[in-house]
């Protein structure tokens, strides 16, 4: 697509129904403006290129399945509203060149695929790691340059790193591989681009749930075959609102505390003889709690308590809706973060017990819903954000009442899309 091609389909409006559905009519002039920016930048940047593809690919929120995808358990997730886009012309040079706005530009070689530790961590070596990925595949990819811009909030718990990372590997997939890759195989890039050649272990459900859109309930009794199920639900016709709070709690010195929950999870499986607890029997575990307490703590004990509940709970909150029941679906919700607080303990660091934002953010949310809606942690926990279901009467008391408490835009009312990475306006 050429400029004035662009420009000639904004006039016409006929970008307006997949922005309609990707942001909401609310949001439809101002996405617009944002795209117009975004090609102009991409222009500046790389004048020698005329022709140009647009992408997007959304970020994700955790809904349900609180710290059980490491378990082989069960989530649900959902794309949400907030994406990352990229505008990118593609060219046989061999190169990969992104510019993400606010960063320097990446630049990668794509005759050298080797994995670099010195090099983890950055954006780069996950653009390496995606592109190994399909050219250890058989597939030539001759290179592109690209800007990208992203209105996923970095640390607020909406995985902007596995938007990015599908997004690349959408771009890759549909101009070199023919669009063979499906959802799966997507998400399974972007983690195996994020373990191997960024150098963080992590599981599948953020990369899942990017890629694919929608509502998605996962099942990762098989990892290498995980059972996906996308959904559509509406939470508006409930007059129910998402919002994503970020306490602005730091996250710095975080990993031991991770670590700990899964290392006491499998400590408890490990018992049984298993390397999961999704392995474990229900009853069997509950008949060996006094023995388990000797061989590994209380806390492992309850965190493996919060583990069978809370996979059960995922699966039961997937059926209330697809069985319409709001009711049903917003008093598991409650049930998880009840069992996050009490059981798998993740509400704040015990390296820092005085610093307490999650459980603060959760009491007054609690004060303002008053037994409506639901609120519960999001995500790793320990620090970061919460997740509140909030009815449209309350909605403007709840975000001013966040953000009086943790700043200006702290609190984000997100929407699910319906879409995962995506080639746009072809």
């Amino acid at each position: 697509m050429k400029y004035y091609e662009w420009t000639n389909k904004i006039e016409r409006g006929e970008i307006n129904r997949l922005l309609i559905e990707l942001y909401g009519r609310d949001n439809l002039e101002n996405q617009k403006k944002r795209y117009l920016s975004s090609v102009k930048t991409f222009m500046k940047l790389y004048p020698e290129r005329d022709e140009f593809s647009i992408f997007s690919a959304p970020g994700r929120t955790e809904i349900g399945g609180n710290h059980t995808d490491h378990q082989q358990g069960c989530v649900l997730a959902a794309a949400v509203d907030l994406d990352v886009i990229a505008i990118v012309s593609f060219h046989e040079e061999g190169i990969i060149r992104v510019k993400s706005e606010g960063y320097p530009e990446d630049i990668v070689d794509l005759s050298d695929i080797n994995v670099n530790e010195c090099k983890f961590g950055t954006s780069a070596e996950l653009i390496r790691g995606i592109a190994a990925y399909f050219i250890n595949k058989g597939v030539k990819i001759g290179g592109f340059d690209a800007y990208t811009t992203s209105n996923v909030i970095g640390g607020a718990g909406l995985s902007s790193s596995a938007a990015f990372e599908v997004l690349i590997a959408t771009i890759i997939n549909e101009q070199y591989n023919n669009g063979k890759a499906d959802n799966i195989e997507i998400a399974k890039i972007g983690q195996y681009a994020e373990n191997i050649y960024f150098g963080k272990k992590c599981g599948l459900m953020d990369q899942m749930a990017c890629a694919t859109g929608g509502l998605v309930f996962i099942d990762f009794g098989d990892t290498d075959n995980p059972i996906v199920e996308k959904h559509m639900y509406d939470f508006s016709k409930d007059s129910i609102n998402i919002c994503i709070t970020d306490t602005k709690g730091s996250h710095a010195n975080l990993t031991d505390d991770y670590e700990a929950v899964f290392t006491e999870m499998h400590q408890i499986a490990s018992y049984f003889g298993k390397p999961y607890l999704r392995l474990v029997s229900e009853t069997d575990f509950y008949n060996a709690i006094p023995l388990l307490r000797i061989r590994s703590s209380d806390r492992a004990v309850m965190r493996a308590v919060h583990f069978f509940n809370e996979n059960n709970r995922a699966i039961e909150e997937a059926e209330a809706l697809e069985e319409n029941n709001i009711m049903r679906f917003l008093s598991l919700v409650r049930e998880s973060g009840n069992s996050s607080s009490k059981f798998l303990q993740n509400l704040y660091s015990p390296q820092n017990p005085l610093q307490q934002e999650i459980p603060l953010a959760i009491m007054i949310s609690e004060k303002i819903l008053l037994g409506n809606g639901a609120v519960r942690v999001h995500g790793g926990g320990f620090a970061g954000t919460i997740q509140a279901f909030v009815p449209n009467e309350k909605l403007n008391t709840y975000k001013l009442s966040m953000e009086k408490l943790f700043g200006e835009n702290s609190c984000h009312i997100i929407k699910i899309r319906p879409y995962g990475g995506i080639k746009m306006f072809v």
